[in-house]
Formats: C-alpha cells, structure tokens, sequence
C-alpha cells in the first residue's frame, strides 16, 4: 500500500508556502521601507469617502479637487474641515515658495490645511522681512554651514551676542573700554531671548532651491539641516540622495527633533498628524505598485 502524499495535497502545501513567503517579504518590506506605518494618526476614514467619491469642489474657488484646494489652502466639500485633525505647533513656520513650483504637486500646503494658524506660505519673491530678528529665526537648508537641531540654540545666542558687540562698537568709542562685568551683563540681557520662534522652509525642487536660497534677505539666517532623515515621497528627484526631504517631511523630521533636542520632552505622536494627507496619499501609491498583489490575490481564492 502506497504512502505517499497525493498530488493535490503537495500543490496545496506548496501553495501555501509561497503565500507565506509572499506575506513575510511584504511585511518586511513594509517594517524596512515604510516609516509611516506607527504614526499616531486621525481617523483617515473621510480621504477613504472622498476617494471612493471622486474630486469635489472647493467652496472658496469653485474649483474640482481631490481632498483639498491647493490654490485656496481648504478641504473640499466632500472633507469636512472638523473631520481632519488640528495640529499645534510650538512655533511659527514659514514657506517660501517657488514661482514656478506645480501647485497640485507641493506638499506644502498640506502644512497650512492641518495647522493654519501656524503656517504661512510666500510665493517668491515674497519674502517676509527676518534682518531685525535673525537671533530667533532659522532656515532649513543644508550645506556646508549647516547646524544640526540640538546646536540652533547655542547658534542664535551666538549670532545675538556677535550683534550686540557689532551695535556698541560702532556706538562706543574705541578707547573706552567697557568692563567684563558689564558687557556680561549687556550680553545676557540682550540674549536672554534666544529661543527659536520660527523656522523658515524652501518649497521648490532642488533644481530650483538656489534662486531663493542666495536671496539676500535669507542670508543672515541661520542654517539647519536634517542629516539623518530619509524620504519616501514618491517623486525622488533623480541624481539627488534619499536625505532630500519633501517640504511636509522636513516640517515633520524637524518638529519632531525640535521636540526632543531642543524642548527636551519626550515625543509621542504630537505632530504625527501633519502628515495625515501625506501619507494616506503613500499608500495609496505603494498600494497602486505592490508587485505581490496579484499573486497574493490568486493564491487566496
């Protein structure tokens, strides 16, 4: 009498194998190349209806959209303003944008939708005016006169401290000098105030970025780079590398390192909604391009 297994069975252990193995490649594909997958996030169930719905208009501009309006920073009609998330942030952001920047490209906005009244956005050569307060404002830029996050305060008491000694040079007279006790004493109370109230951000590509950047009214800022981040947008710009954030990914990855850096408190989720519309729009994408889902799908039914 014959033990072997019949054939059905082995085409059925086989079967399931490699669903298994199709599921565990998934997922730690998922774990490696998706960040955004432990976000403490809103209730996404109303960008699921406006999807499945179709574009709506925007009740400033009339205009058909998909979620919001790029042009009049509002959701559409088919997403209710009190059913997406609020965000506080613990200072002002501004964002200089590109003319030529694509509207319904730019993550930007997405800043201005889930914070507001924190947000503003400039489009060049619109720049608000910083030279009187460039002891408390930063610009996130890299290069080779970057800081990192945690050195921003020691940076703008820096600068401060440089503007003060400039003001009294030209003021006092040279053979005059002034005792340690008392330029101390000056210095500390004219930097006593340091602490960074707004971060500036450039929306643009790349290619774009040094038409703003050399504007001489960002010059005195200082710069900060975010030097261990990575992106997942879905438009990487080719021949740049991965640490080249979108704008909404830089606003996140900073505010998070401010939070921790230079606050000092322990992060747990409270800007994760900032990239409430980013990354419902990443799945979807990633969904569109997972090469497993036929084979996952033929191999369920």
């Amino acid at each position: 009498m014959s033990l072997s297994v019949p054939v059905f069975l082995k085409e059925r252990e086989e079967d399931n194998s490699k669903f298994v193995e199709i599921q565990q490649s998934q997922t730690t594909c998922i774990a490696a190349e998706d960040p955004l997958q432990n976000l403490c996030l809103a209730s996404q169930e109303v960008l699921k209806k406006a999807q499945q719905n179709g574009r709506s208009k925007c009740l400033k501009c009339g205009g058909s959209r998909m979620f919001y309006c790029y042009t009049c920073y509002v959701p559409v009609e088919n997403v209710p303003v009190e059913q997406i998330p609020h965000v506080k942030l613990p200072l002002k952001i501004d964002i200089i944008k590109h003319p030529n920047e694509t509207d319904g490209k730019s993550t930007a906005v997405h800043a201005k939708l889930l914070a507001p009244e924190f947000v503003n956005i400039y489009t060049y050569p619109c720049i608000p005016e910083y030279e009187e307060k460039d002891h408390e404002v930063a610009l996130v830029f890299p290069g080779p006169k970057s800081v990192s996050v945690k050195d921003i305060s020691f940076h703008l008491q820096k600068k401060s401290q440089n503007s003060v000694r400039g003001k009294n040079d030209d003021l006092d007279n040279p053979s005059i000098k002034r005792k340690k006790t008392e330029e101390r004493d000056l210095n500390d109370s004219k930097c006593k105030d340091t602490t960074l109230k707004k971060i500036v951000f450039i929306d643009s590509t790349w290619n774009q970025t040094n038409k703003i950047f050399t504007d001489e009214r960002l010059q005195g800022l200082l710069q900060v780079e975010l030097k261990t981040r990575k992106t997942c947008f879905w438009r990487h710009q080719k021949g740049k590398p991965d640490t080249f954030l979108s704008t909404i990914e830089a606003i996140y990855y900073f505010l998070v390192d401010y939070h921790t850096d230079i606050l000092k408190e322990k992060y747990k989720g409270q800007y994760d909604n900032l990239l409430f519309f980013y990354s419902f729009m990443h799945q979807l994408i990633k969904n569109a391009k997972c090469p497993g889902d036929k084979e996952t799908r033929k191999l369920t039914h």
